[in-house]
């Protein structure tokens, strides 16, 4: 990546984020990047190509997150805490303002734009990857318990920038547990 498409994507990045997607245009990008016109459509032909930029650097972000919380928790339960407290720890960040992923879908509702497609495989990658360590723990039928992780997860976003988030994360937490011990349990209850 050449040093002014990193600048182009990081300023973009930080406006995205703490502004909205709509409310931040090419012009203020350009400006704060200190870049010129030619320079931001060589690297990105319209703002659509740099919001979905962004939206890919944060999905690679949280990818790392993930694995590593699965490579240092060998225990699929731990690796699942671990995801459930790297989530905690965002919403607890001092400039947290929900997720990307969200905001970015409540700004473009089409389901055929490209930045609406890329939340959906941010989205679906997610699931498939809770389901999958659930499904590690031990889980029958991870599907269920990896939906009401994303729910969990989900709320935790939307709420934890509204108000104080050390409750809705302790909320979050507890919830986790609570996934984890009814799969546990049920792993035990003997099959009639």
């Amino acid at each position: 990546m050449s040093e002014a498409r990193a600048r182009l994507l990081d300023t973009a990045s930080g406006l995205f984020y703490s502004e909205g997607l709509h409310s931040v245009g090419v012009e203020r990008i350009i400006a704060a990047a200190q870049v010129t016109r030619a320079t931001m459509y060589r690297h990105f032909p319209g703002k659509d190509d740099l919001v979905v930029a962004y939206l890919t650097q944060a999905d690679e972000a949280i990818r790392a997150q993930v694995d590593a919380a699965r490579r240092d928790n060998p225990s699929p339960i731990d690796a699942v805490r671990a995801v459930g407290r790297a989530i905690a720890d965002s919403v607890r960040g001092p400039r947290f303002r929900g997720c990307a992923f969200l905001n970015a879908a409540a700004e473009y509702p089409d389901p055929g734009h490209p930045v609406h497609r890329t939340v959906l495989a941010h989205r679906q990658w997610f699931l498939d990857t809770v389901t999958e360590i659930l499904a590690d723990v031990g889980d029958t039928d991870p599907a269920p318990a990896a939906r009401h992780f994303v729910m969990l997860r989900d709320g935790a976003m939307a709420a934890g920038c509204l108000t104080d988030p050390d409750p809705i994360c302790e909320t979050f937490l507890l919830g986790i547990e609570g996934l984890l011990d009814s799969r546990e349990r049920t792993r035990r209850e003997p099959v009639t």
